[in-house]
């Protein structure tokens, strides 16, 4: 096994694409030490990128933040601008793991593990956010929904690596939350979980939404008749029946020894009326 630590994105890219055997990008290793530690992979080449500047840095740009690949979990709650921008991000980050694990994981790692119960996952698709790929062809953006094609898989073809992830800039009058349901209080995975994000007008009437589920599929998904549901409203009982009842209808679960289909289904809605009210009042709803 090969251990390097390239300088710059370009050349971990070039490793990636040059390399013959299984690579694999180390950030954090919160997913990849423990992988290797059971024995699961096996890698030929493993690429630091904690090396790389521009990886390890939040930026606030005048359309949003660009948050680095190698940045940890723990850095994100650190960010006022940030925080005060998109805490629902900040909230879903905030809870991978231990106050250790926070230290090390990043949001690329925990998107790129391609797990269906990633945290991060459903509020950075409610956000609208977007990954920066590298690659032997050149550079190009995919939306975070998009990155995930199943469990333990993603659209990165050979050579390429998601250098950052982009936020949009908050807008105006708008919130956004995530919630999800574990087992214990807190060192979990999640069983079923929700990210909502919102925009109101100046009555409080929604304009703009998205949902998405984590943990009730092979992926996270978006649901965009939950959207549908709530947008035109003031969030009213009846327009909380619907989201409630279109997320439950979205989900495609299964039965394991963390979660029954039936109970994911129903706490699926039950997440989405909480997440809901969170962000409509963080939006400034009453």
């Amino acid at each position: 096994m090969r251990f390097v630590q390239p300088k710059s994105a370009k050349e971990a890219a070039l490793l990636l694409a040059k390399e013959k055997g299984k690579s694999f990008i180390l950030a954090g290793g919160t997913d990849l030490l423990v992988k290797m530690k059971s024995g699961v992979v096996e890698p030929d080449l493993i690429v630091d990128i904690k090396l790389v500047d521009a990886m390890k840095q939040i930026k606030k740009t005048a359309s949003g933040f660009v948050i680095g690949a190698a940045v940890p979990c723990a850095a994100l709650s650190e960010n006022k601008a940030l925080v005060m921008a998109w805490p629902g991000v900040v909230e879903a980050a905030s809870v991978i793991g231990s106050k250790q694990v926070q230290g090390r994981c990043t949001m690329v790692g925990n998107l790129c593990n391609a797990s269906p119960a990633a945290d991060s996952v459903p509020a950075l698709m409610t956000a609208s956010a977007k990954v920066i790929i590298l690659g032997p062809k050149g550079s190009r953006k995919l939306a975070v929904e998009d990155v995930p094609t199943g469990v333990g898989r993603t659209n990165l073809k050979k050579g390429e690596l998601i250098t950052a992830i982009e936020l949009p800039k908050k807008a105006v009058r708008s919130g956004d939350a995530y919630l999800r349901f574990i087992p214990r209080s807190e060192m979990d995975i999640a069983v079923v979980s929700c990210a909502v994000n919102l925009s109101l007008d100046a009555k409080g009437v929604i304009t703009k939404a998205r949902v998405a589920l984590g943990a009730v599929a092979i992926t996270a998904i978006l649901v965009k008749d939950a959207a549908k549901a709530i947008i035109g409203t003031k969030l009213d009982d009846a327009a909380k029946a619907k989201l409630a009842a279109a997320c439950s209808a979205a989900c495609k679960p299964i039965d394991d020894k963390r979660g029954t289909v039936e109970f994911r289904t129903q706490v699926a809605g039950v997440l989405a009326r909480r997440a809901a009210e969170t962000a409509y009042t963080r939006a400034g709803g009453k």
